[in-house]
């Protein structure tokens, strides 16, 4: 019974090495083509290509705004609307630093997605505000 055993656990190491074997090329040595992006930096997103990535992602904005409608918060159209009028600062407000220009009464909801929008860099601060600009028409 030792036997058998000792054969098969040796059958199948013997087997395993074979078939690694297999997949190497007989003569020359393997080769292996760069990945072409290596070593090139990434194609970046326009703002509002960003902005919108967010939007509708991590920023979890979509479940309260749309564009064009307001749900639970005002439409984007209307936030750029307003914040273009009155010269507001969209990236100061999603700091948790700004006072609402929009919809005040709705301010101590939206508070609470600061946690959130602190978490995010300058640039994908930038990129929501330029998503917001865009909707305009």
């Amino acid at each position: 019974m030792k036997k058998i055993l000792f054969i098969t656990i040796a059958l199948l190491a013997l087997g395993c090495k074979n078939s690694q074997k297999e997949a190497e090329p007989f003569g020359a040595p393997q080769t292996t083509q760069a990945n072409p992006s290596e070593g090139m930096p990434a194609q970046e997103q326009t703002p509002e290509a960003l902005g919108q990535t967010l939007f509708n992602g991590k920023g979890n904005c979509a479940t309260c705004h749309k564009v064009d409608v307001k749900t639970i918060g005002p439409s984007l159209q209307e936030i750029a609307k307003i914040y273009k009028e009155k010269s507001g600062n969209i990236v100061t407000f999603l700091k948790g630093e700004g006072q609402p220009l929009v919809d005040p009464s709705q301010y101590e909801v939206m508070k609470a997605n600061f946690a959130l929008t602190k978490t995010m860099s300058d640039q994908e601060l930038k990129g929501l505000e330029a998503y917001i600009y865009s909707t305009l028409q």
